[in-house]
């Protein structure tokens, strides 16, 4: 199988035991508040339980919905090798998909810096999906080649006066079948996945620079629209005090000084609104992509562990193949790949919750910048 590139790294913290700081960027992709994860109207505390969290994500409706989805879709041998029923497969996952996004994107500015972040962002969270529907396609293939291990596992005599000659062949007939596989995972030393996270974090900083920028420009609008707001009650005010002074024969003054105001009033609402509703968007996707690179080095973290367990367990049982059927040997390479296997299953089933865990992110913050932009284009219709 080709690398889609992962880098080594060291083993993942355990949802169990971590903590997230709150004031950085949001740590994971656990589904709105209404579908589980409660949000308290108060100020949050600095750090929050992730186990907490991770275990309130995945029992939510648009989690179970996803993965249900995914699992009738990936059971295809050829996905990775077809491209037409990959890509199928692809526009099947997002929602919304990519010509959703197309349709409401032909209504703006294709060269304002605004549109080019948002398409940037859109084809980002599609990239990391595409990786996610790969990666969940190899867990399948993981799962189908330890399964004649587990059959094996379940079965086999724990004490070597018990093995036969019989069950010693069927051991070794088992080795040979995993040994003759690939690996299922993307090796830990090519590039791809890290061009994909730096990716990411270069469309962060530029959404950071235009999000100051439109901030500022709101408040200089602020200014404005407040200083004209003054400088028309004072033109006011000066207008009624002339009136109570001045004799009635000089009403006509009065009225050309109403006429022409002591200075300009401007209230650049219609822009100040426009500069609120691009914030909103660039808000939306600088989230959206805090939560993806959260996703993607949890992912490579779990997938560098499983692709360096599938190379243990090839190791242990070449040493049981090149001494052939003995009985003693292929005891021993048993005794050792029932230590290993729970710890694998385990990861390979983490694995396949933080797959689901980012394409019901992805699909979460794609709908969410979606529908600002139809807001958008509405208030301007």
């Amino acid at each position: 199988m080709q690398c889609l590139s992962f880098k080594s790294s060291p083993p993942p913290t355990s949802p169990q035991t971590q903590t997230i700081d709150l004031n950085s960027c949001p740590p994971a992709s656990q589904g709105d508040s209404s579908e589980g994860t409660p949000r308290s109207s108060t100020q949050p505390s600095p750090t929050f339980n992730l186990s907490r969290e991770y275990t309130l994500a995945v029992q939510t409706d648009s989690y179970k919905e996803i993965r249900s989805r995914i699992e009738e879709q990936v059971q295809v041998e050829d996905v990775l090798e077809n491209g037409d029923t990959h890509q199928l497969i692809l526009s099947q996952m997002l929602q919304p998909n990519r010509d959703c996004v197309a349709q409401a994107l032909r209504h703006t500015n294709p060269k304002a810096t605004l549109t080019r972040l948002v398409s940037t962002y859109f084809e980002h969270s599609e990239n990391i999906t595409d990786l996610c529907l790969l990666l969940y396609q190899c867990v399948y293939r993981a799962r189908t080649l330890y399964s004649p291990i587990t059959e094996l596992l379940q079965v086999f005599p724990y004490e070597l006066n018990s093995i036969s000659q019989a069950q010693c062949n069927w051991a070794f007939d088992v080795f040979l079948q995993f040994d003759s596989l690939d690996n299922p995972f993307p090796c830990p030393d090519s590039h791809n996945f890290n061009e994909m996270r730096r990716s990411f974090s270069q469309l962060k900083e530029q959404l950071d620079h235009r999000i100051n920028k439109s901030h500022s420009r709101v408040r200089f609008l602020h200014r404005a629209t407040t200083g004209s707001a003054i400088c028309l009650i004072g033109t006011v005010v000066g207008v009624v005090v002339s009136a109570v002074v001045i004799s009635t024969n000089a009403l006509a003054a009065i009225v050309g000084l109403v006429a022409t105001p002591l200075c300009p009033v401007y209230v650049p609402t219609d822009l100040k609104r426009k500069q609120l509703a691009h914030v909103a968007q660039l808000d939306v996707a600088k989230k959206g992509t805090c939560v993806h690179n959260y996703d993607l080095d949890t992912i490579d973290r779990l997938v560098a562990l499983l692709y360096a367990g599938v190379e243990a367990d090839r190791q242990l049982i070449r040493f049981g193949l090149e001494r052939d059927r003995d009985i003693y040997p292929i005891h021993e390479v048993v005794k050792h790949l029932r230590g290993n296997h729970d710890n694998f299953v385990d990861q390979l089933k983490e694995l396949e919750e933080h797959l689901c865990l980012c394409f019901n992110a992805v699909n979460k913050f794609r709908a969410k910048l979606l529908d600002q932009i139809h807001h958008h284009q509405y208030s301007n219709s």
